[in-house]
């Protein structure tokens, strides 16, 4: 005889676990109100409702109200003032962290509570109810994860103590992706969708699903090849197809880049790691190249010993890159000065130290020039008239 498989799927429910036998104590406590000289008014009914039984739902609302105030304040207050004395900063976090949580908890049981009393929690009610606590729940579990978020750079530091933000970042965002898959799955299971069903249905539609994704897939890999690569790191300066500024974060899709005017720039890590990259903070040095035009009445001797002198000065300036090509020649015979190319390293990277070593030998190579009796050319024409000659007299 053939059987028959019936396929059921059990919905989520825990609001009913939080009624407290509210319904039943209302009801007693309000018996007397009906029973006394006073029991034809609150038993007017307001939208099918007894007054009596507004006037209770209303003040056990507010009355969680108050107790969510008091929680706020009171409990989390004391956990807080108290975590200040461990050594430990983590509790502090996690206390932190759960706060907005434990108070939107405090407001659904006041709902919950609401409806109960005045019999209209119907079953859609308690649906909402029950996704807004599995809601509630997964918010606190992120919360925490994100409190944590030091651990998990502590974590990946044993692996890669270079990238240890980067890898602990990375790492992190997998963690909070699969708590949103389950959460997301609760919810689903409260209001009696099949999760396993619904997973084992996207295996239909798995090649659209795939051919959607591939973008997504492609930054995923991208994320993994930056990583592995280690070409850039948070907080450094990078260059990379037209977008320039500070790296923020590398998340599992994009690339997070503040700009030099303060603008946020997402960029996708297939572009990042498909791309050449040009990454400022590594260079460790800096270049300075200039050119300096001197008038054309300067000497031959005078041009001499101002190169050798500005060489001199880059030789022993205590910021500047020994190491490094340093180059101070009498270059060309421009079209109004006689030019001197500069081309040296400064020993930092660092944007605001480079400009103040800048802008020092500027004021060197001026004294330089000022001390040779020298002065800087700045584009001129010279205009020669020769003497016209005399008209010769007209012999008749």
């Amino acid at each position: 005889m053939p059987t028959s498989e019936t396929n059921t799927t059990q919905s989520l429910n825990v609001i009913d676990g939080l009624d407290m036998n509210m319904n039943t104590v209302a009801q007693d406590l309000l018996t007397p109100l009906y029973n006394s000289e006073y029991g034809t008014f609150f038993a007017t009914s307001i939208l099918g409702v007894p007054l009596a039984q507004w006037l209770a739902a209303i003040l056990v609302f507010f009355f969680f109200l108050g107790l969510r105030k008091f929680f706020t304040h009171i409990v989390i207050g004391a956990l807080q003032k108290a975590a200040k004395f461990t050594a430990n900063y983590y509790d502090d976090r996690i206390i932190s962290a759960l706060k907005a949580p434990f108070r939107f908890a405090f407001i659904l049981v006041a709902i919950h509570l609401f409806f109960l009393i005045i019999f209209k929690e119907t079953q859609t009610i308690k649906n909402i109810l029950n996704t807004l606590i599995v809601y509630d729940v997964f918010w606190a579990i992120l919360s925490v994860a994100e409190a944590m978020r030091g651990l998990a750079h502590q974590f990946a530091g044993r692996f890669s103590s270079d990238l240890s933000k980067e890898v602990g970042n990375f790492i992190l965002t997998i963690i909070k992706i699969l708590i949103m898959g389950v959460g997301l799955g609760a919810m689903l299971q409260v209001w009696g969708i099949n999760v396993t069903a619904l997973v084992a249905s996207l295996g239909i539609g798995g090649l659209a699903f795939a051919l959607a994704a591939k973008d997504a897939a492609s930054n995923l890999f991208g994320s993994f090849s930056l990583l592995a690569d280690k070409s850039i790191r948070i907080g450094e300066w990078i260059k990379v197809n037209g977008v320039e500024g500070t790296v923020e974060d590398i998340g599992m899709r994009t690339t997070k880049v503040r700009s030099f005017g303060k603008s946020l720039i997402t960029v996708p890590n297939q572009i990042v790691a498909n791309n050449p990259i040009e990454n400022f903070s590594r260079r460790g040095v800096r270049r300075i190249k200039m050119r300096i035009g001197l008038t054309y009445d300067t000497s031959s001797t005078q041009m001499r010993q101002i190169v050798e002198e500005i060489k001199y000065m880059l030789h022993t300036h205590e910021h500047i890159a020994q190491k490094e090509t340093l180059l101070v020649n009498f270059e060309s015979f421009g079209d109004s000065a006689l030019n001197i190319f500069i081309y040296t390293f400064t020993s930092t990277a660092n944007w605001a130290r480079y400009l103040e070593i800048r802008e020092d030998i500027h004021f060197k190579i001026m004294k330089i020039i000022e001390d040779n009796n020298a002065s800087f050319a700045f584009p001129s024409q010279s205009i020669y008239i020769e003497k016209a000659p005399k008209d010769e007299k007209t012999v008749s």
